[in-house]
């Protein structure tokens, strides 16, 4: 019986080729994004999996509201990894991070810039249960001046032969000796170091302040331990420790709770290991982490395509009843059951199905590179694992049932009587089913549609709108203290070339991932122990060309001058901040304070002072995601980070060669890495560019599939009201009534789909645009233009059948009769 049913099955898929084609077109395409998506959420959700006892690790969140600021942050106080497990004996290992940035690394004679770098404490390797290749686990970092580093850059710095106990030296001064080799951490991470430095030989790693929060502290729990009994512990701990600096440098009545009550907070909570990838984006992520929100977007999006595929499928099935029903009142007026029938059409949609999912691999294989491309992944199709022939062989069978339950019951439910009397009326019973389906198809790819267009006029609007400064035609040169006392020399000589207009030196910039610095600050006359006096600034030091350099607008008062002498205790404040201070009178001359170095009492005789001499116009220096807060510029007394040079040339490529040039000629040897400033500020939406993409690709899929689908409809609606056509041509229709008579039913369902679509996008891309302080909003073009678009995307594929049908002969349709 089953050779039967395969038989007949492929018969049947071989003598209607033309809709056998559609289906398996449309079907296999669907399966592969399908497919694709699944590889992409399987990846998402194994993050951080690989770790040893991976759900007994956490990382300290720190909330803190301070001087009308508000941090979520991964930074937490130096002590804290040595207090946790001397307090608490849940915990069991602790360890502390202090990310400082790049270094140039060098074995001999040739230095290598090197981005994954990071100091961390002796209990890396307990904390993370990462098992080393060479070295011993218990002493790896417990000595200064020592380092752990991948097995890449062991053979990266010394091909075949053992890296313990060599040596590298890091910003051609500092020497550290090779205690340990590891495993390099998979790309499903959080993070990725390829250098591990010993933290006992940093000295800011041996404060004692706990208000300072400069490094990443991750915790691993005994088995059994509860995480959120551990955070209500924390909370004493926090207070015995936080309450004496706050009593020194504010006075007796500086407590937590007066705080709490003045609308600060200092807080630290667990954060889960296993939750920071998908779940979090806090200020000091060591890697942009992606979000749990996208991955169920993602996953709805690849069973709304694979349905929309199946939809095809039913569609066509049920318009084309009229074709099978005579076969089906035969086979029962011969003695077929119900179910006989029922398990043919089933093995037909199953053969399809099949089908369908091996064509999809090598779709796969081809698209996967261009995706991983986008997606910043390194998917593959996991050929040598058992589970995914499993997966694909119940993936091919489930489908095949979705896509055939319903029309094999619908068709095996004819009865044979009316059949036999010529009453099936072209399935038209299934009419309103049909034409449900369609508008679903159509709603999600209307909604993919204005989600597209929705993320790029938001991406248009961050690159387009006035953010303060000039961003464009700057290239930035990293690594500057390479130069060492030749900083200024260099920038002169830079200067001197007519392409270049202005430069400056430092590591301040308005874009994210450059250097950062914060301290309280409060007005002269206000008493800085009542800490609603006090401003949390940004502190940024710069040399005299900056404000120019950034096309930054004065607004009051004047820029930095070399004629004025006095400029060394000088500020510039922007806008934000001086709302802050709340001055009384003009800002212009008025003097800021805070404590001076590591002054631990508020002694007025040991503070700094600066006096305001302008006020630069707002400008945004972190993503739109967040409001502008509160800044100040003032003169550093030796330039250090990144030099910035604004230029007026056309070709880049020139520019770039000139700077290198005298790059070598100031630091031979010394590696030359440079990028334009809209690049880095490009970078901080690159999760939101890769998503519009993603989201027009997956749009594009929907359509196709939808169109054809409808083609294969429109088709077939042609070819049963062929002769009514014919007798409309004979009595005076034009061609062009015929072809709207036919497109005009598409177009009424496209629209309802439109209609249905729109306000589901405008509630789903308000909640999106949610996470933005400055965002365009969605106005009645996006949706007009996505509706627009739809509609004649249906109506471009309904033409060519309409066409066709309708400049046939009539003669051809007719002579039968």
């Amino acid at each position: 019986m089953f050779e039967n049913y395969f038989k007949i099955a492929i018969r049947n898929l071989k003598k209607h080729k033309f809709y056998t084609f559609i289906n398996i077109l449309g079907l296999s395409v669907g399966v592969a994004v399908c497919m694709i998506i699944s590889l992409f959420v399987i990846n998402e959700l194994s993050y951080d999996k690989h770790f040893k006892d991976a759900n007994q690790i956490y990382r300290i969140h720190s909330e803190i509201i301070f001087g009308g600021n508000h941090w979520n942050m991964t930074q937490a106080p130096a002590p804290m990894a040595e207090a946790l497990p001397a307090e608490f004996p849940e915990v069991e290992y602790a360890v502390n991070f202090r990310q400082r940035g790049s270094y140039l690394v060098k074995k001999v004679d040739q230095n290598i810039k090197e981005n994954n770098v990071i100091w961390a404490s002796k209990d890396f390797f307990n904390v993370f249960g990462m098992p080393l290749l060479e070295g011993n686990q218990e002493g790896v970092l417990a000595e200064p001046s020592t380092m752990a580093i991948s097995k890449s850059i062991a053979e990266k710095y010394f091909p075949g032969e053992s890296a313990l106990g060599k040596s590298l030296i890091l910003d051609n001064e500092y020497d550290f000796r090779i205690t340990g080799v590891y495993e390099d951490i998979p790309q499903n991470s959080h993070f990725h170091f390829d250098f591990l430095l010993s933290m006992e030989g940093l000295d800011e790693a041996k404060t004692t302040s706990w208000l300072s929060n400069n490094f990443q502290t991750y915790l691993k729990l005994r088995e059994g331990s509860d995480p959120e009994d551990l955070n209500l512990k924390m909370k004493s701990l926090i207070k015995k420790n936080v309450e004496p600096e706050l009593g020194k440098i504010f006075g007796e009545g500086a407590t937590m709770d007066a705080m709490l009550a003045d609308g600060g907070k200092i807080e630290y909570v667990l954060q889960p290991l296993l939750d920071i990838h998908l779940k979090s984006d806090l200020m000091g992520e060591f890697e942009p982490n992606f979000n749990i929100t996208y991955v169920y977007l993602f996953v709805a999006i690849a069973l709304f395509i694979l349905v929309i595929a199946c939809i095809n499928f039913m569609n066509l099935s049920t318009a084309r009843s009229s074709n099978r029903a005579k076969e089906v009142g035969i086979r029962k007026v011969m003695g077929s059951y119900r179910s006989h029938l029922i398990r043919q059409f089933l093995m037909e949609s199953i053969l399809l199905s099949v089908i369908s999912f091996l064509i999809a691999i090598p779709i796969v294989a081809f698209l996967l590179p261009v995706f991983n491309d986008l997606a910043g992944r390194t998917l593959g199709i996991p050929f040598s694992q058992l589970t995914f022939y499993i997966i694909l062989m119940v993936g091919a069978i489930g489908t095949g049932l979705l896509a055939g339950t319903y029309p094999s019951f619908f068709l095996s439910g004819f009865k044979p009587v009316s059949i036999l009397k010529g009453k099936v009326a072209s399935g038209m019973k299934s009419g309103m089913i049909r034409s449900s389906l369609v508008v679903f198809q159509f709603s999600i790819s209307i909604i993919l549609i204005i989600a597209t267009i929705a993320v790029f006029n938001q991406l248009n609007y961050i690159q387009n709108k006035k953010i303060g400064f000039n961003k464009d035609q700057i290239i930035t040169i990293d690594d500057i203290y390479a130069l060492g006392d030749q900083a200024e020399a260099f920038k002169r000589e830079i200067l001197a070339n007519s392409m270049m207009e202005s430069g400056t030196i430092t590591g301040f910039l308005p874009v994210a991932g450059t250097w950062r610095s914060d301290t309280p600050w409060w007005a002269e006359g206000k008493d800085p122990k009542q800490t609603e006096n006090l401003v949390s600034l940004q502190n940024w030091r710069v040399d005299y060309d900056y404000v120019n350099t950034m096309g930054m607008e004065i607004v009051e008062g004047r820029d930095f001058s070399v004629d004025f002498p006095s400029d060394s205790s000088a500020v510039i404040l922007n806008e934000s901040a001086v709302r802050q201070f709340d001055f009384t009178g003009d800002p212009i001359g008025q003097k800021i304070y805070t404590l001076a170095g590591d002054n631990e009492t508020m002694n007025l005789d040991e503070l700094e002072s600066k006096t305001v001499v302008g006020v630069v116009k707002n400008f945004h220096f972190e993503s739109l995601k967040e409001n502008i807060g509160s800044l100040m510029i003032f003169l550093s007394k030796r330039p250090q980070g990144i030099a910035s040079f604004r230029f007026n040339a056309n070709d880049t490529d020139q520019v770039i060669e000139f700077v290198e040039a005298k790059w070598n000629e100031f630091a031979p040897g010394q590696p030359f890495t440079y990028s334009f400033l809209d690049d880095r500020f490009g970078k901080m939406y690159a999760a939101e560019t890769r998503l519009g993409k993603v989201f027009g690709i997956f749009a594009g899929f929907a359509i196709v599939i939808a169109c054809l689908g409808l083609f294969a409809l429109t088709a077939f609606t042609a070819e049963q009201r062929t002769k009514e056509i014919g007798i409309r041509k004979v009595l005076g229709s034009s061609i062009g009534s015929i072809i709207v008579l036919l497109s005009k039913e598409f177009a009424k369902l496209v629209l309802i789909a439109f209609l249905i679509a729109s306000p589901v996008a405008w509630y789903a891309m308000k909640k999106w645009l949610e996470d933005y302080q400055f965002k365009q909003d969605l106005g009645w073009q996006v949706f007009l233009g996505a509706g627009l678009f739809a509609i004649v995307i249906a109506l471009l594929t309904t033409s060519y059948q309409s066409i066709k049908a309708a400049t046939a002969n009539p003669v051809n349709s007719l002579k039968s009769e």
